[in-house]
């Protein structure tokens, strides 16, 4: 009698995230199948600029929670335009600074300076081996981004900026179990908090225009972004409509100490 098939497990969000494949270098099929599986495209993960066979064929490597943490470039492309639009909108800077404490793969950051033309990127990475893939992945693309390795608030406490700079945050530390597909991302449970982490960067620059650029999901607990919004001055959400209703990603802007508005 013939065996029965064994079923192939799906590439979903838990497996990469949080099962088997978590810490392992993917290969191509895997980051082509997890976009199958969860979004019905193959070439989901698109990052720099590239669909995933183009990454991959320059070398780019992802571990399975970078492929589902990393903001793919559709999203990460539309935050920057909302960015720079934001910017835009308030009194001008001689230099604006991007930060990003949980760079991962930094494809945020890339963009973020794609739309902000002379401005400078640094980024923060923890994890060991993250931090070195996307070093060597930031490498093969001459991408001028300045990554460190080590917690966020240790290089944080290192971080400085000229008295005439702004400086522009953007805030998406490990969702981890905060996010729920029906109630949705509760901002108090990330990993750190992303109240604390809005908290941290106050106090470092307290003189300092801030920006911060949270991303969020199409639902998020509402106790939690009421707290968030407390924090800041000005705040407003733009969601972005690239997926299953109910499953779409967006962006609060909201600034501190950037006072008035430029005509």
């Amino acid at each position: 009698m013939d065996e029965e098939p064994v079923p192939r497990q799906l590439r979903d969000r838990a497996l990469l995230l949080h099962g088997a494949l978590r810490n392992v270098e993917l290969g191509l099929d895997d980051v082509r199948q997890y976009g199958a599986d969860s979004f019905g495209d193959p070439d989901y993960v698109s990052i720099y600029g590239l669909r995933p066979a183009e990454w991959y064929g320059r070398g780019i490597r992802l571990l399975g929670r970078t492929a589902v943490e990393c903001t793919r470039d559709v999203l990460a492309g539309a935050i920057g335009r909302e960015i720079a639009g934001e910017v835009g909108c308030l009194a001008p800077a001689r230099l604006i600074r991007v930060l990003d404490p949980f760079a991962g793969s930094c494809n945020t950051l890339h963009w973020i300076l794609q739309h902000l033309p002379g401005s400078e990127g640094v980024g923060f990475e923890l994890d060991p081996v993250v931090f070195e893939l996307t070093r060597r992945n930031l490498a093969s693309l001459g991408c001028p981004i300045e990554l460190l390795h080590g917690s966020y608030e240790t290089l944080l406490a290192r971080c400085s900026v000229p008295a005439d700079a702004a400086l522009v945050v953007f805030v998406a530390p490990p969702w981890g179990n905060a996010l729920d597909e029906k109630l949705g991302l509760d901002l108090r449970r990330t990993t750190p908090p992303i109240t604390e982490v809005v908290d941290r960067v106050c106090a470092q620059f307290p003189t300092t225009r801030l920006l911060f650029a949270i991303q969020v999901y199409e639902k998020v607990e509402a106790a939690s972004l009421a707290q968030l919004q407390a924090r800041l001055e000005r705040t407003r959400m733009q969601l972005y409509p690239l997926v299953a209703r109910g499953r779409n990603h967006g962006i609060l802007l909201g600034s501190r100490g950037w006072a008035g508005r430029s005509s």
